[in-house]
């Protein structure tokens, strides 16, 4: 996620970043997956997967803030 924001930042244009920022919303699906994965095959505990999981639903929500002040 962090390096898809950075990516579209450096193309200097909002456009670009905006479409870098989808980017990023799709792998913090990507990394919900993942997390759901890591506790079926009890790598992480569910405590370890909820925080986790919050943390990504919130960096999705600040994606979507940051996406809607660009237009």
């Amino acid at each position: 996620m962090m390096n898809n924001i950075a990516e579209g930042f450096e193309r200097r244009t909002n456009k670009e970043l905006k479409n870098f920022l989808f980017i990023a919303k799709g792998s913090a699906g990507e990394v919900r997956s993942m997390l759901n994965l890591s506790v079926e095959l009890k790598y992480i505990d569910s405590e370890g997967f909820n925080k986790m999981n919050n943390l990504t639903l919130e960096i999705s929500r600040l994606l979507s803030g940051f996406i809607k002040s660009l237009n």
